[in-house]
């Protein structure tokens, strides 16, 4: 096997990947492990802080539902935004390894100063009942300056780490190898298992710590862990694959856009090997895959005509920048439908956690309280349960009727996702209409005192979300990797977090827009600071109605969506092994 054409090289020594005699050295789960117990602390780190965010805002810098909640998303879809930065940087100059590490140490230097953001009196508002919020003095904007300023650094170096680390993961296994590639078939599962796993710790334990011992530890912990997940991912060094960057995939799609327009008046051949295209030897010797041509969105074939003898790179390009082009291009309508799922995802860590206020936190007779933001943890919970569940019966079982490697199809799997997004906001309303009644039933509404019922009957919110992770979280990753271009792949992925960012700045515009709209010609609004005499029934029945037209507008754009095409064989040898 040609190592070189797989495009797996070490850029840090001359022959990382193989020995002399042709023996692969690195790569595999034994590079894996390193990177999954990495994202395991990684994400304590995150979830450490992001899960009880919104009462952090609301209790100690006193700030009302809709501001609180709206600073939570529009700083999570930050984080996931930032990612496309990081991703180009990796693809196009410094590689997905010093990439990530640079963005490590800016992750690292938020997360220490949001610390002390929370630690230092003089860096937060006196305390404060939260009963007469209203009246409650506000953060100075150098106390906010500091906090925010910490949280958006935070953001930045995720931007880099994000979309880098389970891209070195999956290029840890070799696509032209089928044993390798039945591997990578189940790694984004369990890379997914991993992520959940610090999840949990941090729902369950870092919440904890946090509402009950206090900020100062619950925020250094996370960072803490943060640091040994580096210095994980720096042990394993020895062991992985990387790969060179290939140049700037923006300027490769802006070359093919500007040749295409010049090339606008220019007729397409009937033959497509009258397109320009490197030898493939050419490609090989660049460790590159040559694309063959195909007939959807034709328009930008037109930068492969040959006109006049020019190889000006500005109108004329090679028949594969143009399919790699094409191929991301098609990606977005797919992007767009999944849209409205991480609106529904960022609903967990702001109204789902402030639904949780409200209620009797109590376990029997003993004075425990639980932290409303612990719940989140039945979902990181079921997710586990759901993606060995899934991995291990339903793949194996679903590879018996189909044939196909994978079980099902990526885009069946995230059709499925979207069915279940549609259930669990369709139980969000009712679990939240039968909340209300008992809050009119008791006179609690007017003064906003907690609701004498159990906070375990948010369970049907939050432990179906789990399931739909599995399925469609997953799926989502795999998907913008898998089918994007070979020199592109950091790119690809960071779609899947791009995803989640536009969600989270969609629930912000959402949940201000309603609010606002509710309230006028003298209504109460469906959104207010007391939870008791909001409408959060009818906010999520608008949300079953995104999540409806969703769903069609994906059936539509996923069955014209054709795949692209694989670079090796792999795949139709698994295929043959299912059939024998």
């Amino acid at each position: 096997m040609d190592m070189e054409k797989a495009g797996i090289v070490d850029d840090y020594t001359k022959d990382g990947t193989v020995d002399l005699k042709g023996n692969r050295v690195r790569g595999g789960w034994k590079a894996c492990y390193f990177l999954v117990v990495y994202e395991v602390f990684e994400r304590m780190a995150y979830y450490g802080i992001s899960s009880n965010l919104v009462l952090y805002m609301t209790r100690k810098l006193h700030q009302g539902t809709v501001e609180s909640s709206n600073n939570v998303t529009n700083w999570v879809g930050t984080i996931w935004m930032t990612p496309i930065i990081g991703a180009w940087i990796a693809d196009a100059y410094l590689g997905r390894y010093r990439t990530f590490l640079i963005s490590c140490a800016i992750y690292l230097s938020g997360m220490s100063v949001l610390t002390l953001a929370v630690s230092v009196p003089g860096l937060k508002p006196p305390p404060c009942n939260e009963a007469q919020m209203g009246d409650c003095k506000k953060a100075s904007p150098l106390q906010l300056a500091v906090f925010y300023g910490a949280l958006y650094t935070l953001a930045v170096g995720t931007g880099g780490t994000k979309p880098n680390i389970s891209t070195i993961g999956a290029d840890q296994f070799d696509d032209f190898e089928p044993k390798e590639k039945a591997h990578k078939l189940s790694f984004f599962n369990w890379w997914e298992f991993s992520i959940f796993f610090g999840t949990l710790f941090a729902n369950k334990i870092l919440v904890y710590i946090q509402d009950n011992v206090g900020w100062a530890l619950g925020y250094g912990l996370p960072t803490i862990g943060l640091a040994i997940s580096i210095s994980i991912f720096l042990a394993g060094t020895p062991f992985y694959r990387n790969r060179l960057p290939t140049g700037s995939p923006f300027t490769k799609m802006a070359k093919v856009f500007v040749a295409a327009f010049r090339n606008r008046k220019v007729s397409l051949p009937s033959d497509p090997k009258q397109l320009y295209e490197l030898d493939s030897d050419e490609y090989a010797s660049h460790g590159m895959f040559g694309v063959e041509a195909t007939s959807s969105l034709r328009f930008f074939g037109k930068a492969a005509v040959v006109t006049g003898g020019t190889k000006d790179p500005w109108k004329l390009c090679t028949v594969t920048q143009v399919e790699e082009t094409k191929q991301l291009l098609k990606m977005v309508p797919i992007l767009v439908t999944t849209f409205i799922p991480s609106t529904m995802l960022a609903q967990v860590q702001t109204l789902f956690v402030k639904q949780g206020t409200t209620l009797d936190r109590t376990i029997g007779t003993t004075t425990f309280n639980i932290p409303p933001a612990c719940l989140t943890g039945f979902t990181t919970f079921s997710m586990l349960i759901s993606v060995v569940l899934y991995d291990k019966i339903f793949v194996k079982s679903m590879r018996k009727l189909t044939k196909n490697p994978r079980g099902i199809t990526l885009l069946q799997r995230m059709g499925l996702g979207l069915i279940l997004h549609t259930i669990i906001m369709i139980l969000s309303s009712l679990v939240e209409r039968k909340r209300l009644n008992f809050a009119r039933g008791h006179g609690v509404v007017e003064s906003g005192a907690q609701v004498p019922l159990t906070i375990f009957i948010l369970l049907p919110q939050f432990v179906p979300m789990g399931v739909a992770d599995a399925v469609l979280e997953v799926a989502k990753l795999e998907f913008f990797y898998d089918q994007a271009p070979e020199g592109m792949k950091s790119l690809g992925t960071s779609y899947s977090t791009t995803s989640i960012g536009i969600g989270n700045y969609i629930s912000s515009f959402l949940l201000s827009t309603v609010a606002r709209l509710t309230a006028e010609h003298g209504h109460k609004g469906w959104i207010l600071n007391n939870l008791n005499a909001s409408h959060l029934d009818y906010y999520y029945g608008f949300f079953v109605i995104l999540n409806v037209v969703n769903f069609f507008f994906f059936l539509i754009v996923a069955r014209s969506y054709v795949y692209k095409a694989e670079i090796s064989n792999s795949m139709e040898v698994l295929r043959d092994e299912l059939h024998q």
